[in-house]
């Protein structure tokens, strides 16, 4: 089959003339495609007949034919891909994945991902899923999914290879730092149901909040945690974990924020636009306005963590413990199309009360503490009073029992640490 240029340049030509007569004839241009300042600014016509002789080029010559739809919706990947590593035109599968992970249940391996340098790396796994149980940890590079290289692929097109159906397996190869060579790691996909909080008490009197991602319903769920730690007694001290939490939605990284703060800024953003330029301040109807507070964040907390922690910190309200934070601080927008696909937009940057961006920067902790394991040592321990037989009793019926300890402590230094800090917080506090 041959074809003439005018019948090669038609879908580039319907595609771009609409905005072309506009531009000549001086009519104003659809909202999108106006300069922010308002005034007036043609379009690049030397880029846009580019654009149509590529359209061309590829349409005759490409070794095999390509629709007019696809080559379209190639560009406006492209369009959006060389943006920033958030922004992305999503299909339909990758638009309701994306609804999917962010309402708390989707199907894959639970983790979330995102380049650095052109290469796949995993920002987090999500707690209890397949590869947080496999030991991936934040930081690691995933070379190939399944054997595919993972350099020539689009962040998106790596989240939808690592979906798939339950009980189907899935092998990652994975570099870590320090390792010279990758390591391969075989995992099987499950119906991811994300329970984003989880407590307990670590020992009685000091509550553990664990937040592993963002979702709408996280700050419902972390009051009701706070209530329930708090039913038999008020509460000494707190540890609000928010390591290898990738964010999720800003809403409720305020909700959360808000639980803890009675007054002034939590977040403010800034864009180009009018409707991106958000303030959000604290309530004062606040559940936990005045229980110590210890914040543990690590390399894998990301965006509305860093949300969080940035506001506490700012306003002097909890002590942040851990290593450095990700450093993302760009807002996006999911903006729905009339065709069932997508578009996540950078539309903003969030600032911290103090006025601090933290795009690749990061939250630096109050107190670093790296990530280590506690130890117990074997073997001879020294002899006390209440080991030799016959000993006198404590007339005040005092005890050497110390009441029950969290397992978690003896597996999470960072968190006996924190742990230790809210125990010495509480000795000054009454020293005063």
């Amino acid at each position: 089959m041959t074809l003439t240029v005018n019948e090669v340049l038609a879908p580039a030509r319907r595609l771009i003339a609409p905005l072309l007569s506009l531009s000549l004839l001086g009519a104003p241009l659809p909202l999108w495609a106006q300069p922010t300042d308002g005034t007036p600014e043609a379009l690049p016509l030397e880029e846009i007949q580019t654009f149509a002789e590529v359209f061309e080029r590829i349409k005759r010559g490409y070794v095999e034919e390509v629709d007019d739809a696809t080559l379209l919706r190639n560009a406006m990947r492209g369009l959006l891909s060389e943006l920033d590593p958030h922004s992305a035109y999503l299909d339909v599968n990758e638009f309701q994945s994306l609804r999917e992970s962010t309402e708390g249940e989707f199907g894959g391996i639970g983790i979330e991902v995102g380049n650095e340098d052109g290469q796949l790396m995993v920002i987090t796994p999500i707690d209890d899923t397949p590869a947080s149980q496999a030991g991936l940890l934040a930081r690691d590079l995933i070379i190939a999914i399944d054997g595919t290289p993972t350099e020539s692929l689009s962040l998106q097109e790596a989240v939808t290879l690592m979906r798939g159906e339950p009980g189907s397996e899935l092998t990652l190869s994975i570099l870590r730092a320090g390792e010279d060579s990758p390591r391969e790691i075989t995992l099987a996909r499950e119906v991811i149901r994300s329970e984003s909080v989880k407590h307990e008490l670590l020992e009685p009197g000091y509550g553990y909040l664990r937040i592993s991602q963002f979702q709408s319903r996280t700050p419902e769920q972390a009051s009701d945690a706070l209530s329930r730690m708090s039913r038999e007694q008020p509460l000494q001290g707190l540890v609000l974990d928010l390591r290898n939490n990738p964010g999720g939605v800003l809403q409720s990284a305020v909700g959360v924020a808000d639980l803890f703060l009675d007054s002034g800024l939590i977040v403010y953003t800034e864009g180009r636009l009018a409707n991106t330029e958000m303030s959000f301040s604290a309530n004062p109807a606040t559940p936990a306005r005045d229980t110590p507070l210890v914040v543990l964040i690590n390399g894998g907390s990301a965006s509305a963590a860093e949300i969080v922690a940035g506001a506490l910190q700012d306003q002097r309200r909890g002590i942040i413990m851990g290593t450095e934070s990700f450093g993302k601080g760009s807002v996006q927008q999911i903006m729905p199309l009339g065709n069932g696909e997508g578009l996540k937009l950078t539309t903003a940057l969030y600032y911290t009360p103090n006025g601090r961006s933290i795009q690749a920067q990061g939250i630096e902790p109050d107190v670093e503490v790296v990530r280590g394991r506690l130890e117990v040592a074997e073997g001879r321990r020294e002899i006390r009073e209440i080991d030799l037989d016959g000993h006198l009793n404590n007339q005040d019926g005092g005890t050497s029992d110390r009441g029950e300890f969290s397992e978690r402590l003896s597996d999470d230094y960072q968190l006996s640490e924190a742990l230790n800090l809210l125990k010495a917080l509480n000795v000054v506090d009454r020293r005063r």
